[in-house]
């Protein structure tokens, strides 16, 4: 393999699923054992054969002893369908979608945005009733799954920045609550004092 090849290099070629079944957190975490040679080049099914072969390419690697593994594997491209009549607005599905594309609140029925679904099945598992179906797709020119996978990127960034913005935000609130209550212990303290002096 070729030591000048990055994560970021091969996670342009990665179809930005985001799905885990590679068995990393993302597409990024597997480019990364990529980049390092600590994972083989077969373990994206929605990259299919097109996507083992440009792995292949990138990494200077043989692609011929994983090809029937992944012709048995390979995912097509899908998306996801709620079947709005029988969900209850949990918001589980809102929440494991990693790319932001579930509308809905609690206790009100969700819709996935067709367009922006990555077929990415992370929110079938956590449906406490059962109602999101998966629809396969058309496959699609070359030019237009870059197009779309560089879009499905950049949603998925813009979720992660938003998940960590709140949590920085939410430990701020707590640090400044933490000092609110550590200065209300101090002027407690400091007036049991006086009183204490004062009733001897």
């Amino acid at each position: 393999m070729s030591s000048k090849v990055s994560a970021k290099q091969i996670d342009a070629i990665l179809p930005q699923t985001q799905c885990g079944l590679c068995t990393y957190k993302g597409c990024m975490p597997y480019a990364e054992a990529l980049a390092k040679n600590e994972a083989e080049i077969n373990l994206c099914p929605p990259g299919g054969v097109a996507g083992l072969h440009a792995l292949a390419d990138l990494l200077e690697k043989d692609a011929a002893p994983f090809l029937d593994d992944m012709q048995q594997k390979a995912k097509p491209r899908s998306v996801a369908v709620i079947r709005e009549a029988e969900c209850i607005g949990c918001t589980k599905c809102i929440q494991a979608c990693p790319v932001d594309a579930i509308l809905g609140t609690a206790k009100a029925m969700h819709t996935i945005i067709a367009d922006e679904c990555t077929g990415c099945e992370l929110c079938i598992a956590p449906c406490p009733v059962d109602c999101i179906d998966m629809l396969f797709l058309p496959d699609e020119k070359n030019d237009d799954k870059q197009t779309r996978a560089n879009h499905y990127r950049e949603r998925y960034l813009a979720r992660e920045n938003r998940l960590h913005d709140k949590s920085v935000s939410a430990s701020r609130e707590n640090t400044k609550n933490s000092l609110q209550d550590d200065k209300k212990a101090y002027i407690q303290a400091a007036l049991q004092r006086v009183q204490s002096r004062q009733s001897k």
